[in-house]
């Protein structure tokens, strides 16, 4: 392809990239080293029958002027990501010296709003991510060896969790495991506990996030699979079998170092999803239990005083975050593409 075509063919995509990815990151970059200018406060004399009383006001007029010549705020550095709320520089030295163990020091960490919520996300990441790719895969594989006729039916229930808006089904989910849900009765019932709660404790709340990103999220693994695996030679598959193979050697030897590209599309793809959990912790009401790093943004930018800047801070720190977890996978892409 020529570089005049070449330019052509690739300026709407790097447009596209420029205008919705580059320029909203360094937008987020710049707000979180910039905070809200101070108002300036005043005193004010008010004076009646009875004398005069000096009282403070807020001098809109100069604090206006000031926010016109500095839109961006008064600059704050680095200060926003080392403050409790987030990286806690200060906290986290103060833990170090007072802990007795590495266990303790990690309770006593996660108390802190940034490292608790840096605790769930990772490891709802670290559990969901590879249950998922298992599920689908599983669910691939038993599809694809079902009759033809039943396999209509088969894909659109497999990939039922995906047509639901992730709110409504986490929403259903949560009606599941409430003490009068279906879910929840049966858990009352193993334990032999009538009180027994999962809104009410947080080891069984995590349990039911996770069940919840795992049922969600592997219709995509699924469908991703399914359809790699219409691209498994068969002749292959057929020599494997005269050779005497079992289902399992044909699967192990044959079919999954086939889809193994695949295997890392959906994990890149899942980690990045994942590490943005926010759906489920909304829906299920589990801020007491769990909070995530998106959950954090959205916490700073709501109520009646929007915290721009930490959400601003909170953002970039879970954007180094996703770099971080995709780079081995990236590395080791581009290794594999750089020896073929």
């Amino acid at each position: 392809m020529k570089h005049g075509a070449f330019f052509w063919f690739v300026l709407p995509s790097a447009t596209a990239m420029v205008l919705f990815i580059f320029f909203p990151i360094v937008s987020v970059l710049m707000q979180s080293v910039f905070t809200e200018h101070d108002q300036i406060i005043i005193e004010v004399e008010n004076c009646g029958p009875f004398g005069c009383t000096t009282a403070t006001a807020i001098d809109q007029e100069a604090t206006a002027a000031l926010r016109a010549e500095q839109p961006l705020g008064q600059f704050a550095g680095l200060e926003i990501y080392t403050d409790r709320n987030h990286l806690a520089t200060t906290e986290v030295s103060r833990i170090w010296t007072q802990s007795d163990s590495i266990g303790q020091f990690i309770d006593r960490l996660m108390n802190l709003p940034f490292y608790k919520a840096i605790g769930f996300t990772l490891t709802f990441t670290f559990v969901v991510t590879p249950l998922t790719i298992i599920a689908g895969f599983i669910i691939a594989v038993a599809v694809n060896s079902a009759a033809q006729a039943i396999r209509g039916p088969l894909i659109f229930f497999s990939l039922l969790p995906m047509m639901v808006t992730p709110l409504i089904g986490a929403l259903i989910l949560f009606w599941m495991i409430d003490a009068r849900g279906i879910i929840g009765s049966v858990l009352q019932w193993i334990a032999g506990d009538p009180t027994l709660s999962v809104k009410a404790d947080t080891g069984l709340m995590w349990i039911m996030l996770m069940v919840y990103g795992v049922w969600h999220a592997a219709p995509f693994a699924f469908i991703v699979y399914y359809a790699g695996l219409q691209t498994v030679n068969k002749d292959t598959l057929e020599a494997a079998r005269i050779d005497g193979a079992s289902r399992w050697q044909q699967i192990r030897h044959v079919v999954i170092p086939h889809l193994l590209p695949l295997t890392t599309f959906i994990a890149l793809m899942q980690l990045m999803d994942n590490f943005r959990v926010f759906e489920p912790i909304v829906s299920f009401n589990a801020s007491a239990h769990a909070t995530s790093l998106s959950w954090a943004i959205y916490n700073d930018l709501g109520g009646e005083t929007q915290q721009l800047t930490s959400a601003a801070a909170t953002s970039v720190l879970t954007i180094l975050g996703v770099a971080i977890l995709l780079s081995p996978v990236l590395v080791r892409t581009w290794r594999e593409y750089g020896k073929a």
